[in-house]
Order: structure tokens, then C-alpha cells, then sequence
């Protein structure tokens, strides 16, 4: 019954993944297969290593942590959805705009990053829910594979649609990023 319940908090998780995993495919010109599983691999390792680290902080830290994560996801999804419609306002015609067929290391690691921060809290929520010990890296690895598997079809799913809409991908790529920074700042502050 652990297990069901792990894969939701994983799949749960994993939502702001796939939604910028999306929009990774959506923006991104021809990405390839490698790509795409490098970008669901960063995400998997990132919600993976998070609860991990959740769960050896225990509860010392988390309220630290909560006060700023939604400003750590605000800043970073929000410059980086900025440069996209930056980017996509610009057009085909103008020069350096042409779509890149792979993120750089640096915005793959702020992405992964950005939204892995609530999976910090979700190894306080294991602990709470009477994991222990060894039992928690089992759990991490789920919530990992959870994110990968959402993460990859992600990345297609935006790839069939970029092709559809596109040199207005960009523009709606950057939308949809700051949209889950301030989804994310809001549900913080708010709820």
C-alpha cells in the first residue's frame, strides 16, 4: 500500500517536470531521443536526491527551506520563461534566435532544480508517514522513476506539438515557465 501511495507523491511531484519538459520539447529545434532522455534523467535524479535530502534534514531545516523555495522556483522558471519570449518575440529572421536542438548544462540544472523543491519537503512528508532507515532510497528511487517516465513522454508530447505551432512555441514555452513559477510562489504564500 506504501508503494501507491509513494508513486502519487511521485507523480505529483513530477507535474512542473512534465510541464517543462514539455515545453523543452516545444522549444527546442529536432530534439532528439538523447536529449530527451537527458532532460528526464536531470529531472529523475533532481526529484530523486531531493526527498533524500528531505529525509536526512528531517524537520530541522524544512521550515527554513519553505520560506524560500517558492522565490528559488519564481526567480529561475521566471528568467528563463523571460528569455524565451525574449527570444521568441524576435523571430526566425533575427540573428542568434534560431531554436537550440539541446539545452546548455547550466538551464537543464536551474530547471531541474527549480522544480525539484518541493520534493525537499516530501522526504519530511515519508518521514511522516512511518518511513525509515534504508526504506527511504526505495521510495526516492520510485519518486525518480516516476518523474523520469513523466518527464520523457513530456518531452515528446511537446515535440509533436512544437512542430504544430511552430515559431510561437517559444513564446508560449516562456509563458507556460513563468506561469509555473508563479503557480508555484502562490501556492506557497497562499496555501
Amino acid at each position: 500500500m506504501i508503494i501507491i501511495e509513494v508513486f502519487l507523491i511521485g507523480a505529483g511531484l513530477s507535474a512542473d517536470a512534465f510541464a517543462v519538459s514539455v515545453t523543452n520539447g516545444l522549444t527546442l529545434k529536432d530534439v532528439s531521443r538523447k536529449e530527451a532522455l537527458r532532460i528526464a534523467g536531470a529531472f529523475g535524479l533532481f526529484q530523486g536526491l531531493m526527498p533524500l535530502l528531505g529525509f536526512m534534514l528531517g524537520t530541522v531545516f524544512t521550515e527554513f527551506i519553505m520560506r524560500f523555495d517558492h522565490w528559488v522556483a519564481l526567480i529561475f522558471l521566471s528568467f528563463i520563461g523571460g528569455k524565451m519570449l525574449i527570444d521568441g518575440r524576435r523571430g526566425d529572421g533575427a540573428e542568434g534566435s534560431s531554436p537550440p536542438n539541446v539545452l546548455s548544462h547550466r538551464q537543464l540544472l536551474i530547471q531541474a532544480v527549480a522544480t525539484s523543491i518541493d520534493a525537499l519537503v516530501a522526504g519530511v512528508v515519508l518521514i511522516s508517514m512511518g518511513i525509515e532507515g534504508f526504506w527511504i532510497l526505495p521510495c526516492a528511487a520510485l519518486i525518480a522513476l516516476t518523474t523520469f517516465c513523466f518527464s520523457f513522454f513530456g518531452v515528446g508530447l511537446g515535440k509533436r506539438f512544437g512542430k504544430l505551432l511552430g515559431g510561437r512555441a517559444r513564446i508560449i514555452g516562456g509563458v507556460v515557465l513563468i506561469g509555473i513559477g508563479v503557480k508555484v510562489f502562490i501556492e506557497h504564500t497562499l496555501f
